[in-house]
């Protein structure tokens, strides 16, 4: 397993450039003229029916489809120092964890955030150190690769805050030196500036354990020590930019609040830790976790257990016999090895399914179909979750989570899906299925945001000052509207039965018209990238009532078939977030021509070279059991800092384009 995991970098956006099709101007559109492997018809169908009975196979006795969501090894680096910090790591749970971590170790010794990623200097710190507690000697071949890749990049010094704190709780660095969140912030109302409100739901629910665990300061063995890593350098992520007054503003804060922790007032201080732990008890949801993520999970479990919540205690017990069922475990040629997930996406994938089903012909009263629908409709939320802070007047129930648990944060682009899901096949026709529609239509409606558009969880989660903080070096942290979300709900609330004319759709099809990029391409949030939004911007235009015809339409076709690769197929890699250089480039990938195949379709392309080219590559590149093979990460968590590869992606939306093409071909 070691030699097949390990990858290398994918090929420059220069090299991918030189390998794009030509193109020629016909009846004003721009065409792409692919030159490979369409000398004949390709049994598209076959692909199809192939394609549906193996996603078929995969769905769960209860009715889920529920994929891995692979991220990085630094998921398996903090699990092992979670159980060191509580003082449950057992010998053979390190050695699994080890195994899968140098089998993702790349030939330049460094460790990255998602396949064929440049080295990432926090994650290789986090793998290095794991496998040093793994007992690895450091001066193994693989330890020395990447230790001197890491003092090349600046040493410890240049990691991302977080990587610091864990390196903190085990004295190995000075809590001094990092930046200051004092526990107090839970006081602050939700009209002042940095109060929990303004946070992303992800990040308050991180932020509010790490409170504690900064103004605790612990300091427990690690059994290891982390000195070779260290250079002498200047501390801090190198950020590439100039420093701003807001820079400097923050930095004189930091240090008065490093001051005020060293004499807090004792009583407000206790009253705040002791409100900081009701806040987080009360978020524990029922599976143990929090959020249905890592970072709070793990941070929350610390922070409980430094005050006082002893290992048996049924909070602290719940939340670490929870993380068992996000463990994946698998026999190799070097042994068992054992990989976290950062996250579950049952809820999300399920109605992926669905409608991908549905697109290739499935009924809903297909017993599996009917077994998935009934499953999504009973994990409707009823409760009123942080949301509510913004949106007081908004009745409960109508969202739904992207996880088996997570009530405390229903959001937006699940609740859109299940919509699509139920209407499309024909569900919201049944009884209990229409009210859960009308249910949700109104939160959705209820969770716009003042622009007109809406964000993923929250609604006007948007007030940037909270990104300044020195302490918000790693992932975003506030939830503004997006285009891929929005596009979502557009769709779905016309789907449901809101007019076109509708303000609400009215408002958000401006919004998405506003935010097209100049090149005719739409940013993506959620996926990578320009592809992802593209592909879901245009077939909500379009059901919205924009013409074909319209020249961001038009503009937004021309960028697609101009970014057609060689193949046939579409991919971006996850550096365009960052480098401006990637953007619409990368290597093909089944669920990226998906995407893209969305938009060409929805416009009605489907007699077109670039659309033949496209389900001419899904053919070519499906395998004899149906599936699809993507080792690359076409989802985002955290743009230009963490990706996912969702391994069901390339069953559900290759199925679903295939589906859409089939009944553009027959005039349905």
């Amino acid at each position: 397993m070691t030699g097949s995991l390990r990858h290398t970098e994918v090929s420059t956006p220069e090299e991918v450039e030189a390998a794009e099709p030509s193109s020629v101007e016909t009846g004003g559109w721009e065409l792409s003229r692919t030159t490979e492997h369409h000398e004949q018809e390709p049994d598209w169908l076959g692909a199809l029916e192939a394609a549906r009975d193996h996603l078929l196979s995969r769905q769960h006795e209860r009715g889920w489809w529920q994929g891995e969501l692979q991220t990085n090894v630094t998921m398996d680096a903090e699990d092992l120092m979670l159980r060191q910090f509580l003082g449950i790591r057992t010998a053979e749970e390190t050695a699994e964890a080890a195994r899968w971590i140098r089998s993702q170790q790349r030939s330049d010794g460094t460790w990255g955030p998602y396949y064929g990623a440049p080295g990432d200097l926090s994650a290789t710190v986090e793998a290095y150190v794991a496998l040093k507690l793994a007992g690895d000697d450091v001066a193994d071949e693989h330890m020395v690769g990447a230790r001197d890749w890491i003092l090349r990049q600046g040493g410890i010094e240049r990691t991302r805050v977080f990587t610091r704190m864990w390196l903190a709780m085990f004295g190995q660095w000075s809590w001094d030196e990092l930046p200051c969140m004092p526990p107090e912030i839970v006081f602050l109302p939700s009209w002042f500036p940095l109060n929990l409100a303004d946070w992303g739901c992800w990040a308050r629910q991180t932020i509010v354990p790490l409170t504690v665990v900064s103004a605790l300061r612990p300091h427990r063995e690690l059994g290891v020590r982390t000195d070779e890593l260290r250079t002498g350098g200047p501390v801090g992520r190198l950020s590439g930019r100039e420093e701003t007054s807001w820079d400097r503003f923050f930095r004189v804060l930091d240090r008065a609040l490093h001051a005020y922790g060293r004499h807090p007032l004792r009583r407000v201080r206790e009253q705040a830790i002791r409100r900081a732990a009701e806040w987080i008890v009360a978020r524990q949801e029922a599976d143990g976790c929090w959020g249905g993520i890592q970072p709070p999970w793990v941070y929350s479990l610390i922070a409980l257990h430094l005050l006082g919540y002893q290992l048996d205690h049924p909070v602290l017990r719940s939340g670490i016999e929870g993380l068992e069922g996000f463990l994946i475990r698998e026999d190799t040629p070097e042994g068992r090895v054992r990989r976290m997930e950062a996250c579950q996406s049952p809820v999300w994938d399920t109605v992926l399914g669905i409608q991908a089903l549905h697109d290739a012909g499935v009924s809903r009263d297909h017993p599996a179909m009917r077994k998935a629908l009934d499953y999504v409709r009973s994990e409707e939320i009823t409760v009123r979750g942080d949301w509510a802070v913004r949106r007081p007047q908004l009745p409960a129930g109508g969202g739904w989570a992207f996880e088996f648990e997570n009530d405390n944060y229903p959001d937006i682009d699940d609740t859109a899906e299940v919509l699509l899901a139920f209407v499309r096949t024909g569900y919201a026709t049944e009884q209990g299925a229409a009210q859960a529609v009308s249910r949700g239509r109104r939160w959705l409606r209820g969770m716009r945001s003042s622009n007109g558009a809406w964000g993923a969880f929250d609604a006007d989660n948007t007030r940037w000052l909270v990104t300044e903080l020195p302490f918000c070096d790693f992932g975003a942290v506030i939830d503004p509207p997006s285009v891929d979300v929005t596009a979502h709900v557009v769709e779905a609330l016309v789907e449901t039965g809101d007019d076109r004319s509708d303000r609400v759709v009215r408002d958000g099809v401006r919004w998405l018209l506003e935010q097209q990029e100049n090149d005719g391409s739409w940013y993506g949030r959620w996926g990578v990238n320009h592809v992802y939004g593209t592909g879901a911007a245009v077939p909500a235009l379009v059901r919205a009532g924009v013409s074909a015809g319209h020249s961001a339409l038009r503009r937004a076709v021309r960028w697609l078939e101009q970014h057609q690769n060689p193949d046939g197929g579409w991919g971006e890699d996850p550096r365009s977030y960052v480098d401006p250089a990637w953007v619409g480039r990368g290597e093909s990938t089944a669920s990226q021509t998906a995407w893209a195949l969305f938009a060409l379709l929805a416009v009605g392309r489907h007699e077109t070279p670039a659309v033949r080219a496209g389900i001419a590559f899904l053919v070519r590149t499906q395998h004899e059991d149906g599936s699809w093979s993507e080792p690359q990460f076409t989802g985002t968590g955290f743009p230009g800092d963490f990706y996912i590869n969702y391994h069901l992606y390339r069953q559900v939306f290759p199925l679903a384009a295939l589906g859409r093409y089939r009944r553009a071909v027959r005039g349905e």
